[in-house]
């Protein structure tokens, strides 16, 4: 991270700026599409934003990425004693621990509720027990603290022209948005482990279960019946998004191009999964390269605009 980002967000200190640095390297090196549409932020902003991220990302990872010889046992107890630890430093203010350090800087900056991260190792611990979920509002359960949670997390670090319990529920449908497509393009993915985050009721109304999603992933072969079920899961996710829309404009002006170019790109994968028949088993939906660097380009000069004309100083 540069010197300047982190001059501009009023972080001193060489182990909290060295913090940052890491998160912000976890960040580039994870999370491609929301890496970039963070350089559409001002630079006060985007540390907190690759904290957030550097965060949640560990955690994710901790779960999907488990080390060699680890037990859906020892796993939970490791669990539940980073967020012991964590939220008792989260309370103290302080940590020895870097992505932890960041983080908390972060949610102490921006007065971030802590029922927000508790909220989010809840979700955790599911994926240790849970490989399905048998109807929407179940899942919805998951989402909320998997990813609705992400999106107030980041809200305080927006900002917003209106109150900002109004812009919440936007805010929340927008991290929702983003789960929900995260789910549909990576079905052969979440199968190899022994999950499936789409409503059993919803999947058996057009005919399809767990074992016919794990047969078009194995066979490599999509049946009628699975692309019928897989639109009517890419038809519900627009209206999530519809539901997030409004929510851009309450926000502050200089943060309006990052979360518009991130709408943009994350949607553009639901238009990549439809192009490809509704076939997420041969190959992994993403928005072309080209594409990603036109939006881009485009925000960066509505987002350099923005950030003159509505300045915003560190927390």
């Amino acid at each position: 991270m540069s010197g300047s980002e982190l001059d501009a967000a009023g972080i001193t200190g060489p182990a909290l700026r060295q913090a940052y640095r890491r998160c912000r390297e976890v960040n580039a090196r994870h999370g491609r599409t929301y890496f970039l549409a963070t350089r559409m932020l001002s630079p006060a902003q985007r540390p907190a934003i690759h904290a957030l991220y550097g965060f949640a990302r560990h955690l994710d990872d901790l779960v999907d990425e488990p080390e060699p010889g680890t037990t859906p046992l020892s796993l939970a107890a490791t669990l539940h004693d980073v967020e012991d630890r964590f939220l008792a430093e989260l309370a103290a203010g302080h940590s020895d621990d870097p992505l932890r350090t960041a983080v908390i800087d972060t949610a102490t900056r921006h007065a971030i509720p802590e029922p927000h991260f508790r909220a989010f190792f809840a979700s955790m611990r599911m994926d240790l027990t849970i490989g399905a979920y048998p109807t929407r509002a179940a899942l919805d359960g998951y989402v909320h603290g998997s990813a609705e949670v992400i999106g107030l997390q980041v809200l305080p670090v927006l900002g917003t022209v209106v109150p900002r319990a109004e812009a919440a529920p936007h805010a929340a449908a927008l991290g929702k948005a983003f789960q929900l497509t995260n789910f549909l393009r990576d079905v052969a993915e979440d199968l190899d482990r022994g999950r499936v985050y789409l409503p059993a009721d919803e999947l058996a109304a057009d005919g399809v279960d767990r074992d016919r999603l794990a047969w078009c992933a194995r066979t490599r072969r999509l049946d009628p019946a699975v692309r019928r079920a897989l639109a009517g899961q890419v038809s519900h996710t627009r209206e999530v998004y519809a539901e997030a829309r409004p929510g851009i404009a309450m926000l502050h002006p200089a943060s309006r191009p990052c979360v518009w170019t991130a709408y943009v790109l994350y949607g553009g994968i639901l238009d990549r999964i439809e192009a490809a028949g509704y076939d997420v088993f041969t190959r992994r939906a993403r928005v072309p390269r080209r594409s990603r660097l036109a939006a881009a380009s485009a925000a960066l000069v509505r987002a350099r605009w923005a950030r003159h004309r509505h300045p915003i100083a560190a927390a």
